[in-house]
């Protein structure tokens, strides 16, 4: 994928354009040495990690707060962050327990100007309240359900990008809890899935 293909996608401003172009910069940069993503995903950039994580806008239009659990490398969170940036409200929560990583998001943050907000912890101790929750690539959904828990119980809607191994992962998961989900096809890999997740309580 293209930039313009990319733009074309998701009707990205030229602003916003100019600041993921940035952001390109600063994971080069950064992965050289910290090994944020992996250097062979790097040249598809544009579908693999923009499009992957700017898709979930379309499963939730009206949403403004967002909490990225496990944020990473910034996906799906700071790509979120730049295509919600002037819209009244927005904000996005990018939390990760190591600290380094933080350090990274909040350069990007910081230099970019996002409407984001990092917090350096542990996903399931820093429930703010949002309207969805999401994650990429942090755990099978029974651990990844009980790092959301705090945010869905506050209201929160799930969102998590999952892979071809989505539809056993959810069903391991009622093992452990009882919640409603959709899942949907990813527009990035037609072998992944985007795990819509509500109504979350413990099975026993």
């Amino acid at each position: 994928m293209t930039p313009s293909e990319f733009q074309d996608l998701t009707g990205a401003t030229p602003g916003q354009m100019a600041d993921l172009h940035a952001f390109v910069d600063h994971l080069t940069e950064v992965n050289a040495v910290m090994n944020l993503i992996g250097p062979d995903t790097l040249p598809d950039v544009w579908n693999r990690h923009f499009w992957d994580s700017a898709q979930l806008l379309a499963h939730a239009p009206d949403a403004v707060t967002w909490a990225d659990l496990g944020a990473g490398a910034g996906f799906p969170g700071v790509v979120l962050s730049i295509l919600l940036k002037g819209r009244a409200g927005a904000n996005v929560w990018l939390i990760d327990s190591l600290g380094k990583r933080c350090r990274f998001l909040q350069t990007v943050v910081d230099d970019l100007k996002l409407p984001a907000t990092v917090i350096n912890g542990r996903a399931e101790d820093n429930a703010v309240k949002v309207d969805v929750v999401t994650a990429r690539a942090v755990a099978p959904m029974d651990k990844l359900l009980g790092y959301a828990q705090p945010y869905l119980q506050r209201g929160a809607r799930g969102l998590f990008l999952k892979g071809e191994k989505a539809e056993v992962e959810v069903a391991e998961a009622r093992r452990v809890w009882h919640f409603e989900s959709d899942l949907s096809v990813s527009r990035s890999d037609p072998r992944g899935r985007i795990v819509s997740v509500r109504s979350l309580r413990r099975a026993r």
